[in-house]
């Protein structure tokens, strides 16, 4: 199967007269649709200066038009599902019913919610140093031995999502994460995915805009922004 954006791009295309506004922040871009749906994607340190008529032609090998695409995907499909409630991953999965997990991308407050459950813990990223993360050597290898798989949602503009997915063993459990997520049933059709975990916001919501054009993160809009879930029907 083709990798996600690929696959997305040639069944839904991109409306350009769809798009109100295109943000382009230091940690963030966000995507406005006329009616007012938010889509992000955090940039994990790429430079991203685009605006509207720069997407004409889409180039799926070029990683600025990966994450407006990404974004607005978010945009496009979040709004669409019906949620039933707000909930963290943490609280919505058993991960003590485990035995081999594994993160790729370090979501620091959720890894020492694992760490204070006593709940052990592989983790990857290369974007960044920490003394609590594994090397990225062992990665594939971790990845194909574990049984339950946080992955964040950045994997599909960085292009290392059907390589982790695909890496993963028959009876693995993965769980995408993070407000880069796109929320929509398509990403079931790949390999174990069980539950999508993003974000929605408030339609309209110039704040948010605001905080990732002034170089805000997810801590920054965190309070405006609504975690949500989808799982596999």
């Amino acid at each position: 199967m083709q990798e996600p954006l690929e696959f997305l791009f040639k069944k839904y295309g991109i409306d350009l007269q769809n798009i109100k506004h295109i943000v382009c922040g230091e940690k963030y871009v966000a995507v406005m649709l006329k009616n007012g749906n938010i889509g992000v994607c955090a940039t994990l340190n790429n430079f991203v200066n685009l605006e509207i008529r720069d997407l004409r032609f889409p180039e799926l090998k070029n990683i600025q038009h990966r994450i407006i695409l990404n974004a607005y995907y978010n945009a496009l499909f979040n709004y669409e599902n019906t949620y039933d409630t707000t909930v963290d991953i943490f609280e919505k999965i058993n991960f003590s019913q485990y035995r081999n997990i594994v993160m790729i991308g370090f979501f620091r407050s959720l890894s020492e919610k694992f760490r204070n459950e006593g709940i052990q813990l592989t983790i990857f990223d290369k974007s960044l140093q920490d003394s609590t993360l594994t090397d990225m050597k062992e990665q594939i290898m971790k990845v194909s031995q574990a049984d339950a798989l946080i992955l964040t949602s950045t994997s599909v503009f960085n292009n290392t999502f059907l390589e982790l997915v695909n890496a993963t063993n028959d009876k693995c459990d993965i769980f995408t994460l993070g407000p880069s997520t796109i929320m929509n049933n398509e990403m079931f059709k790949y390999r174990n995915v069980k539950l999508l975990f993003g974000s929605i916001f408030e339609p309209n919501d110039i704040l948010t805009l605001k905080i990732i054009q002034g170089g805000g993160g997810t801590k920054q809009f965190m309070p405006y922004m609504k975690k949500v879930f989808l799982k596999r029907q």
